[in-house]
């Protein structure tokens, strides 16, 4: 039985007002065969006994690690006043304005979200966010597929591979055609991308930079899809597009990118927030929610929820998703940190990290056998050892060192391939230190 605050004369009034004498009768109309079994739950506990039981699995947990670890995911530093402020409760506890006059300081806080996002990205419009970087891409392909109603998808194998699992997951029952293009050498191979584009094609998907770390320019490639009238959608890093190319000027038609470098914390799984911005021929495409700026009948400004084609505000056929959520608090810490930090902070936070990883690959190359596979890289970089990856991460694990991620885990053949990451707290020190644990363990 699930645990119900109420009395015995509390639920036997309830249930006489609804006109069954039980609480197992709600359930006659599932099939037994579909209904939950036994769970096996043990006794419940005192307040105190479940508070050491917690805290007594969380001491399991290692937080002073010394880590090198990317993947899509970065230990950059959060300004304290990004905490400060966003514990606000007027922010803390505010949800998804749905009336929109009723919330005027919330949607001028994802305005201006939007607004920092357009002007990283390049782009003529950003949304109110979306899930995360993975549901971000998925929500990009299906803006293709509904903008010129084809269903042939071409995507680089070099896209981070956990945003292409969740692409089959939400993929799998649609009639969609899914064609991956093998990375070469750690590199997107846009020549295989061209060659594979057709007239059958909704949308062709690159990242940069890539999951290996590697930077491209795509404008080549892009120019060649839009003559094919092809979608062309990329996959970015928000901190490194201070520095890099942006998807605006290599002519990308959708930018996603995963936003939690930009003021949120690690953590197991998030939350966390999927930026997306498209140009103005896809707008009515976009999912989620997009707020737009006005003024009233007397000239005052306000703001309104422009867009918001979703399963909630409209016909569930007329919607354009039904995954996306708005993960306001989220975005708003990234609006926070990218106004505290500005654009010369951001390009600093870039630059530090790109300095600190050209030392790492330096340092990681005079040990013998082992060899860095990409140039150019920004913050990350792929390094191949003379022995699995994972022995090494094993053996510097008792040192409290993870050396980065190893990508045998995605790609067949990687075994002895390492991604290593760094950022602005990655100190040179710890990079010393990591090339001399590294040397020990081979």
């Amino acid at each position: 039985m699930p645990f119900i605050p109420h009395t015995p004369a509390e639920q036997s009034e309830m249930l006489a007002t609804v006109g069954v004498d039980s609480i197992e009768a709600l359930f006659e109309d599932i099939p037994k065969k579909f209904r939950a079994a036994e769970l096996n739950l043990p006794e419940g506990l005192s307040e105190m006994d479940v508070r050491q039981k917690l805290e007594k699995t969380a001491a399991k947990n290692h937080t002073d690690l010394t880590s090198f670890l990317g993947a899509g995911f970065y230990d950059h530093y959060i300004p304290s006043a990004v905490d400060a402020l966003c514990s606000r409760g007027e922010f803390y506890t505010a949800y998804t304005p749905y009336q929109a006059e009723a919330s005027q300081g919330m949607l001028q806080a994802i305005f201006e979200y939007q607004t920092a996002v357009a002007r990283l990205l390049d782009l003529q419009y950003a949304n109110a966010s979306l899930y995360d970087g993975g549901t971000a891409l998925y929500e990009a392909i299906m803006m293709a597929v509904r903008q010129n109603k084809r269903t042939r998808i071409v995507i680089s194998e070099s896209v981070n591979p956990i945003y292409r699992v969740m692409l089959d997951s939400y993929t799998s029952n649609l009639k969609l055609d899914l064609v991956t293009i093998p990375h070469r050498n750690c590199e997107t191979d846009v020549d295989a991308l061209l060659a594979a584009l057709n007239d059958d094609t909704a949308a062709v998907i690159v990242q940069n930079p890539n999951f290996f770390g590697t930077i491209q320019d795509f404008t080549a490639l892009f120019t060649k899809a839009h003559e094919h009238k092809i979608v062309s959608i990329i996959s970015t890093y928000p901190i490194m597009q201070s520095v890099l190319k942006t998807p605006g000027e290599m002519g990308a038609d959708i930018a996603v990118a995963e936003g939690q470098s930009l003021g949120l914390p690690l953590s197991f799984g998030g939350p966390y927030l999927g930026i997306m911005a498209c140009n103005k021929q896809l707008i009515r495409q976009m999912p989620g929610r997009i707020v737009g700026r006005t003024v009233d009948k007397s000239g005052k400004t306000g703001f309104v929820l422009t867009l918001q084609a979703r399963e909630q505000h409209i016909r569930r056929e007329k919607a354009t998703s039904n995954i996306c959520s708005n993960q306001a608090l989220c975005a708003l810490r990234a609006l926070m940190y990218m106004s505290l930090l500005g654009p010369q902070g951001l390009k600093k936070t870039a630059q530090t990290g790109i300095e600190r990883a050209h030392y790492a690959a330096n340092r990681l190359e005079r040990l013998p056998g082992v060899r860095v596979l990409n140039q150019p890289f920004g913050n990350e970089f792929t390094v191949k050892l003379p022995v699995r990856a994972y022995e090494v991460i094993d053996k510097l694990l008792d040192y409290k060192f993870v050396p980065g991620f190893p990508l045998g885990r995605y790609y067949q053949g990687m075994d002895n391939h390492l991604l290593v990451a760094c950022t602005e707290k990655t100190t040179k020190q710890c990079i010393g230190i990591l090339a001399e644990l590294i040397g020990g363990a081979l």
